[in-house]
């Protein structure tokens, strides 16, 4: 386990809020410069603001693809992707076809997975999966992440924070185990707190999604949401 000091470094600071104004984004990533975090998570009409706001400070750009349902064709994801990579993001966290995790259709996620992670590779950026854990059984889960490694994601990550319920221990442990141990697993939903962020790693995270990052740092307990 990291100390709280290294800890920064694996949270994604997160607003993804659809109502954040320019002075909220500009402020998370100033809480980011702060605190040394890996990456400011926005939706994409902010990717060119955090990209400028970050520069030079060795915080990342992180944007979403087909986000928070994924219920988007692959085409329209690939297009969002690299508009967001062309715009400054080094990381593109997309959703998956949760309708193909479901009904066992793994060609069609490793189809939608690998159009996306070829954009994104292009740009230079890297692409973290989405497979929304709370609304897939086990199995489902386990296909998605395979299908996730197949098609040449970077991480896989847990959840939007918009549908359902957010991370746990046991879908992260369910999640490194399936990808071993050369694939990303990032922890995203509900981590609030230093604790909650202690058992995500200890578990097997190597990234944490959170809007409570500073809260998390400070040993306090972050407000509800992502």
């Amino acid at each position: 386990m990291p100390s709280d000091v290294s800890l920064a470094s694996y949270i994604d600071h997160t607003l993804l809020k659809p109502e954040a104004s320019r002075e909220q984004i500009l402020a998370v990533c100033a809480e980011a410069v702060e605190h040394s975090f890996k990456s400011v998570c926005v939706n994409p009409i902010w990717v060119s603001t955090v990209h400028t706001a970050l520069k030079d400070s060795g915080v990342l750009t992180c944007s979403v693809v087909g986000f928070p349902f994924g219920a988007t064709p692959t085409e329209v994801k690939v297009f969002e992707a690299r508009g967001a990579v062309a715009d400054g993001a080094d990381e593109v966290d997309m959703v998956i076809d949760l309708a193909a995790a479901r009904a066992g259709n793994y060609e069609a996620l490793v189809l939608d997975i690998r159009a996306v992670a070829e954009a994104v590779h292009e740009g230079g950026a890297i692409l973290k999966v989405i497979i929304e854990t709370s609304q897939l059984n086990d199995d489902q889960k386990v296909l998605a992440c395979r299908a996730s490694v197949e098609a040449g994601a970077d991480f896989v990550k847990t959840s939007t924070g918009f549908n359902g319920a957010g991370a746990t221990v046991e879908d992260i442990a369910l999640m490194r185990r399936t990808v071993g141990p050369d694939i990303g697993v990032k922890a995203s939903g509900g981590v609030r707190t230093l604790a909650d962020a202690r058992a995500m790693i200890d578990a097997g995270a190597t990234r944490i999604g959170a809007s409570s990052g500073v809260a998390i740092l400070k040993g306090e307990q972050g407000a509800s949401g992502y």
